[in-house]
Order: structure tokens, then C-alpha cells, then sequence
């Protein structure tokens, strides 16, 4: 039997599965920095509680500042990503952004099942990323497959059904 290689969409250009698996995969990334984004902008309060829970930043100002901005610029990247527009760039950032946030929420996990005394999977704390209370493990795998589709659009895949990959 033949392996699906490529298929044709209504334009009758012919697709291979990289490119159908790289646009599907900008979407995919897209739409997630999207939601996850707008949850954290549209509850500010609730979001600079969780951020202010890692300790990385004393100064106040600068804490709002990041506790205002971040969000936004994760919807940012995300519509950037869904519409096609400078994806190689939006793809950097968002990995750039993924691994600090999965190191973060990795240390706090650990401490959590350091003190007390549970699994490291039965940890569930809601890490800040816009979707509430998470266990662990799987919030972590969830931003490993996140950067890995970050990396692979980052080498130049996704580009069809763009509007402008390249800027």
C-alpha cells in the first residue's frame, strides 16, 4: 500500500504532510497562547496573585508591569501565529518565553512535593498559565510538546495558508 505523502486541497496545489502538520501545528500553538493569554488579561488581579507565588521579581512596579504586559504579548504572539504573520519570530518568542515559565513551574512542583511529602505527579497547583488548577506532570508535558512545535515552526514549516510568513 501507498504511503499518504501529500494531498491536494481545493486549490489543487498539492500539500505534503509537513506542511499540512506545520500549519496545523502554528494553529494549534496559536490558539493556545490565545486563550491562555486572554485568561490571564481579563483577570489581572488573579493572575499578579499567582506570579507574585514564584518570588522571581521584589520590585512591585516591575511585577504589575510584568503581571500587565506578559499576557497580552502571549495573545500577541498567538494571533501572530494563527494569522501567518512573522512566524519564525512569534515561534522564538514563544519558546524563549515556555522554557523560563516550564523551569519555574518545575521548581515550585518540586518544592511543593518536597514539603509535603506526595508524588511529584500528584502536584496540582494552578501555575499561573491561564488555565487554572493543573497536575503537574501533565502541565509540564503539555509545554514540552508546546516548545517542541515552537522549534519545528521556528525551522520554517507552517508557512502555507500564511499571510505574510517572512516580514
Amino acid at each position: 500500500q501507498p504511503v499518504l505523502t501529500e494531498m491536494r486541497l481545493d486549490s489543487g496545489k498539492k500539500w505534503n504532510l509537513a506542511e499540512l502538520g506545520g500549519v496545523l501545528g502554528r494553529w494549534l500553538v496559536g490558539g493556545l497562547f490565545i486563550y491562555m493569554g486572554l485568561n490571564k488579561a481579563l483577570h489581572p488581579v488573579e493572575f499578579l496573585k499567582l506570579a507574585r507565588q514564584y518570588e522571581l521579581v521584589s520590585n512591585p512596579y516591575l511585577l504589575n508591569g510584568i503581571a500587565a504586559g506578559l499576557p497580552w504579548f502571549e495573545v500577541f504572539c498567538g494571533l501572530l501565529l494563527v494569522a501567518g504573520v512573522a512566524v519564525r519570530g512569534a515561534a522564538l518568542m514563544l519558546a524563549l518565553m515556555l522554557v523560563p515559565f516550564s523551569l519555574v513551574v518545575l521548581d515550585r512542583a518540586l518544592g511543593i512535593a518536597a514539603t509535603q511529602g506526595i508524588p511529584f505527579c500528584s502536584v496540582k497547583f494552578d501555575c499561573g498559565c491561564g488555565t487554572g488548577e493543573v497536575v503537574i506532570c501533565r502541565k509540564l508535558a503539555e509545554n514540552t510538546l508546546l516548545l517542541l512545535l515552537s522549534l519545528w515552526l521556528l525551522s520554517g514549516v507552517g508557512g502555507k495558508l500564511a499571510l505574510r510568513f517572512r516580514l
